[in-house]
């Protein structure tokens, strides 16, 4: 047995921990995990004001006060919503070109800043967002103006912003810093940049020195998007294939059980598999998010994980650290639970993860594995078959059971039910592991005593 669990370790560690290890040390996966997490403080804030602004339709009784009162300045504080989810494209652009900037800086010692990174970045994005058309051997910038398309000088307007600079637009923000960058990293490694003397302030040579990089990613971008335009598509068209395949693959059943199985195996060979997988596909739930705000129904959207898959922390341990804190027969389990109780409640369960532990451990493997795949199931098929509301808005990671998912969800009563289900759920799986491992430290804990008493015990003549 614990050479067939040598073997499955093994294989993790091959397969599994060494390429996904190696990707998310790349510079670039790096840049678009931090733009990831410098996004969510807006979106959070954002979401607020959609909560607030659906509390009739949770409380009916509040819709004739809200119609005389709130819902009178709504186009007033809903700019809060509209100008967060309906400029995520932006914030990803404009916080990667920046991540990403400084990272290289650091790494390859190159005189680069961040700031430039971010401006650059964000005018090649600009660059691609109005819409050209090839008619007749000139390009022209669209115009069309109907009931359902309201297109000026290119310009997209949906949602009551520029279309292109919510979600649809975030892949291609992405790719676009990731160019702009790298263009801004080769100018300055062949020092295709204007230096001025140390007496100029930093403010004005920084300026400068974006000068020639802005230049050349101004014709990177203009002969990209006019090759496209006379092909009949652009970068938005082209990135939808790719990326649209990566979306719909993950919002199904089988897509969702693949994250939760690459989360959980790096786990168990000491990677934190939730910061790399879900900071990678963070654009993907973060555009859910607002498509269900605008009406469709996705359940891998938002904090769906915190909410209704791994509650207590990685692997879905909120009841199984109750149990080990107060059932448990082992001393050192107890110890361990008293220890993480009140982290879990949080959502964080680091304590057990290395503590019981639950990495390289035989004993809770397949429910570590099991029971997240099974509360995300329970939550999957409650959105998707419309027992409960989808996710519209997104709370703080670590909000407790029930929490995220009341007011992620609206406020429906019954997403808490889900949760508390899921919870009840994964602990079932943990129950036959998590007793025989407490069976086997009482034993070890017991031979250990003996062993002690014995060596301390008086010699007898």
């Amino acid at each position: 047995m614990e050479n067939e669990n040598n073997k499955l370790f093994g294989f993790l560690e091959k397969f599994l921990m060494g390429p996904l290890g190696t990707i998310a040390q790349l510079k670039v996966v790096r840049g678009i995990m931090g733009a990831g997490l410098a996004t969510i403080p807006f979106t959070i804030v954002g979401s607020m004001f959609l909560v607030f602004n659906v509390l009739p339709l949770t409380f009916p009784f509040l819709e004739n006060f809200f119609n005389a009162t709130f819902f009178r300045f709504s186009d007033l504080y809903m700019l809060a919503n509209v100008m967060t989810m309906g400029l995520l494209a932006l914030f990803f652009n404009i916080s990667l070109g920046y991540e990403y900037s400084q990272i290289i800086a650091e790494e390859d010692e190159l005189e680069m800043s961040g700031l430039n990174g971010a401006l650059l970045s964000m005018f090649a994005f600009f660059m691609t967002i109005p819409e050209l058309i090839f008619e007749g051997g000139f390009i022209s910038q669209v115009t069309e103006l109907t009931d359902d398309t309201t297109i000026v000088s290119g310009i997209r307007i949906g949602g009551g912003s520029i279309e292109r600079l919510g979600t649809t637009g975030i892949f291609t923000g992405i790719i676009m810093a990731i160019i702009a960058v790298n263009l801004y990293k080769l100018c300055v490694a062949k020092n295709w940049i204007i230096k001025l003397p140390e007496e100029v302030p930093a403010g004005v040579s920084r300026a400068f020195t974006a000068l020639i990089p802005a230049f050349l990613v101004a014709f990177v971008v203009i002969l990209m998007n006019g090759i496209l335009v006379v092909l009949n598509t652009d970068i938005f068209q082209l990135i939808q294939i790719p990326f649209g395949f990566v979306t719909d693959l993950t919002n199904t059943w089988l897509g969702v059980m693949v994250i939760y199985f690459l989360v959980h195996a790096l786990w168990l060979v000491g990677i934190h598999g939730a910061n790399i997988i879900f900071a990678l596909i963070t654009p993907i739930t973060l555009s859910n998010l607002a498509a269900n705000a605008a009406g469709a129904n996705i359940p891998l959207a938002g904090e769906f994980n915190n909410a209704f898959v791994t509650v207590g922390g990685s692997g879905a341990t909120l009841l199984l650290t109750v149990f080990i804190a107060f059932l448990a027969k082992s001393e050192q389990l107890k110890a361990i639970g008293k220890a993480a109780l009140i982290p879990s409640l949080f959502n964080i369960n680091e304590p057990l993860v290395f503590g019981l532990p639950l990495i390289y451990n035989p004993y809770l493997a397949i429910p570590f594995f099991l029971a997240p795949m099974v509360s995300a199931s329970i939550a999957y098929f409650s959105i998707s078959l419309g027992l409960i509301n989808p996710l519209i808005a997104l709370l703080p990671w670590p909000s407790p059971v029930g929490v995220g998912a009341y007011i992620g969800t609206g406020g429906d009563w019954r997403a808490i039910i889900v949760a508390l289900i899921g919870v009840v759920s994964a602990f079932v799986i943990y129950y036959p592991f998590i007793k025989a491992y407490d069976k086997e430290l009482v034993r070890q804990e017991s031979g250990a005593a003996a062993e002690t008493e014995a060596d301390t015990a008086p010699a007898t003549a």
